[in-house]
């Protein structure tokens, strides 16, 4: 079987929570048991390099990531689900439309976007994979230095320490491998806008109102291409809303994955 650790609850139709770098599956912890109790199978992987499962051999890819999850849930006889994905858990979800669209059900993309990197962003990231492996002992620190102010808004950075300490925690546990490989990966995927426009099946855009990555106009960018999509916004929550604001985003998801199980999974 394909090395990728999951957590696996519930009993129903199957929901994927696929998570942001550089978190691993307990990000979703939040999400886990209200999904449950709505009648779904709950699956969460940590993505490969990060939790429990171990970094990929190949070349830097989304793709890589994407046929991984794919083969490892068709073990599991599992060929058809809705996909939820914060940051590049949305970015996999569109190479996952690319690629497999016939296991999508319906699609949920938080604090996501669907453009490619600018140069300078692709830039930016390359730089950071190199300097993390000229220097792997740096990577935590040049995490937290570059990615910790932005990646939490500004709500749980003023009065949520506990959300900001866990993050820096995940941070702390990335491997330097793994977040060089990312980095390159992420630096390299291509616009999606019109791998969107051809999606036909029903979609969520979730937004933290102080995602600064992510911002306003890419969320409605995606939600203009998709056919069949619209916008909720999460109330004082910036990049990581579904940690930031648990209890909201799962009351959106939940909602969303049930008038999708009624259309396109008992209808």
């Amino acid at each position: 079987m394909t090395d990728i650790a999951w957590t696996d609850e519930g009993i129903g139709p199957v929901v994927v929570l696929l998570h942001a770098f550089p978190c691993n599956r307990s990000m979703w912890d939040g999400q886990v048991a209200g999904l449950v109790d709505a009648g779904w199978r709950v699956m969460a992987p940590d993505l490969p390099g990060f939790g429990d499962s171990p970094l990929l051999t190949e070349p830097p890819s989304l793709t890589a990531v994407v046929e991984a999850l794919v083969a490892s849930l068709l073990e599991r006889s599992v060929d058809r689900c809705v996909l939820v994905g914060l940051s590049v858990g949305g970015y996999l979800i569109m190479e996952w439309l690319r690629r497999h669209p016939e296991m999508i059900a319906g699609m949920v993309f938080c604090d996501t976007k669907a453009s490619a990197d600018t140069d300078e962003a692709a830039a930016g990231r390359l730089e950071m994979a190199a300097a993390v492996e000229r220097d792997p002992t740096s990577s935590s620190s040049t995490l937290r230095e570059r990615l910790l102010p932005v990646i939490v808004g500004e709500t749980a950075r003023s009065n949520r320490p506990e959300v900001v300490e866990v993050v820096a925690t995940w941070m702390d546990a990335a491997e330097p491998d793994s977040v060089a490989w990312y980095q390159r990966a992420m630096a390299a995927r291509p616009d999606s806008i019109a791998t969107l426009s051809e999606a036909e099946m029903p979609a969520l855009v979730l937004w933290g109102e102080e995602d600064v990555m992510a911002p306003e106009v890419e969320q409605d960018a995606m939600v203009a291409a998709l056919r069949d999509a619209r916008l909720a916004v999460i109330p004082k929550s910036g990049h990581l809303s579904a940690v930031e604001n648990p209890s909201i985003v799962t009351r959106e998801v939940v909602d969303f994955v049930s008038m999708v199980r009624r259309v396109n999974l008992e209808g």
